[in-house]
């Protein structure tokens, strides 16, 4: 075997595993695995759990949990859980709440919570007898998971619909796509187990009718990431002139400066990813935080941004004589019981602490912080520009990088409360300080 390559690492017991690591891959293989072991939880218990996460787990990777206050949402007040590692991104939620708070608060609704399933499938009959099948025996192909979809129908979830798609860019490759309900769970076990269960009725009942003469095989069958019909909508209104004065901007100048700066990243792919980041922003950090899968999210997020054939905004804006309105419109797969909702510790508590909210309620919570994050980069950017809130949040990870003291850390504060913050700035400031000339007492 070549060098740094092992068998059986999996069988290995985490110190192990962390030995073999540090050892091929480290300097200082002591000092890595000291600290690797250091980010163990101090509770055994709850290591346990956050092992059982993934696999081949050495140690934890730590993540901020940060609170964003004054979220007022359909006239409800909110604390946001947030968990991100970028700076600026809770203190601009913040910001635009407390902004929002004054001027009537966020508004959301879900507008539908359709979920996709697929069976992939290959068949050599023509379509038209193979769909003339299909519907005669839909009902009982669907019929066949009753078992499975029996506590999701109580809920008041469960099967919606199935349509078979034909699709002309591949020979034989035909589609089985069906529409689920699942209530406050995200559901994709519940949907790739209905689908498993269907696809093995569907072979055996075509088999029995036709034979092996038309070669039906299952591909795959997996749900969809990309819920189009699983829509939520946030948005903001007020009066322009409550917009008040930004950064010597009388409202109606912000207001117009706002909206073209949305319009650019709806006609523009190239700002729009940059605009569709930031939104992300403000949904991944509460995704994390509630122990949902932001990847997911993410994904369908910017399918649905290109679903006319170019990546757009997915938030836009409306001026007119009197009004400002700025709205954000996204599909969303999200749950609120299952997967590590229920499981992570920390998880548990961002959904207590949303006063454990249906997974519809989530979905508007989630999308009015997208918006809100939305809004303070663009207020920043037709405004004073990004970089200057930016780089002050980042002030302290440069003087922590560059190993400052309490007292410098201090100072360097106060020194940058009205200067630009950039690497070189604080290098030169800190070396000043740390001169020979500068009595060591004002820096101690």
């Amino acid at each position: 075997m070549k060098k740094g390559t092992i068998k059986g690492f999996s069988k290995l017991n985490k110190r192990g595993k962390i030995k073999w690591i540090v050892e091929n891959f480290f300097k200082d293989p002591e000092a890595v695995m000291h600290e690797l072991v250091s980010y163990w939880h101090g509770s055994e218990e709850q290591q346990k759990v956050l092992d059982g996460f993934s696999e081949n787990t050495i140690s934890n990777f730590p993540m901020p949990f940060s609170v964003a206050p004054n979220f007022v949402i359909n006239d409800q007040v909110y604390a946001i859980p947030m968990v991100i590692e970028e700076s600026s991104v809770v203190a601009a939620a913040a910001s635009a709440a407390r902004y929002w708070m004054d001027r009537g608060g966020f508004k959301a609704t879900v507008l539908s919570t359709i979920k996709v399933g697929q069976i992939h499938l290959s068949c050599l009959q023509d379509f038209s007898i193979l769909s003339s099948w299909f519907d005669s025996n839909k009902k009982a192909i669907l019929d066949s998971c009753c078992d499975v979809t029996a506590n999701m129908v109580e809920r008041g979830g469960g099967i919606l619909g199935a349509q078979l798609l034909s699709f002309s860019e591949e020979e034989d490759y035909y589609q089985i796509r069906i529409q689920f309900e699942t209530c406050d769970s995200m559901g994709a076990n519940f949907i790739n187990t209905v689908l498993e269960t269907i696809a093995q009725t569907l072979v055996a009942r075509h088999q029995n009718d036709f034979g092996d003469q038309s070669h039906l095989q299952i591909i795959m069958c997996i749900l969809s990431n990309y819920t189009p019909e699983s829509l939520v909508r946030a948005s903001v209104s007020c009066p322009i002139h409550k917009l008040g004065k930004v950064a010597g901007l009388s409202p109606l100048q912000f207001a117009h400066r706002f909206a073209k700066a949305v319009r650019i990243a709806e006609i523009d792919p190239y700002r729009a990813t940059t605009h569709n980041k930031g939104i992300f922003n403000g949904i991944d950090a509460v995704v994390l935080a509630t122990g949902n899968d932001f990847r997911a999210v993410e994904a369908c997020g910017h399918t649905y941004a290109a679903r006319d054939g170019q990546y757009r905004s997915l938030s836009h804006c409306m001026v007119d004589e009197t009004h400002f309105t700025f709205w954000l419109e996204i599909p969303m797969a999200i749950g609120t019981v299952g997967g590590l909702t229920k499981i992570h510790p920390i998880a548990k508590r961002s959904i207590e602490m949303l006063g454990n909210p249906s997974a519809q309620q989530l979905m508007q919570i989630i999308t009015a912080v997208g918006l809100a994050q939305n809004f303070a980069a663009i207020r920043s950017l037709v405004t004073t520009g990004i970089q200057k809130g930016h780089m002050k949040m980042h002030l302290s990870n440069l003087l922590n990088q560059l190993k400052a003291t309490e007292a410098e850390f201090r100072m360097a504060v106060e020194y940058f409360k009205d200067k630009v913050v950039s690497h070189k700035a604080v290098h030169d400031f800190l070396s000043i300080l740390r001169s020979p000339d500068v009595p060591q007492e004002e820096t101690e």
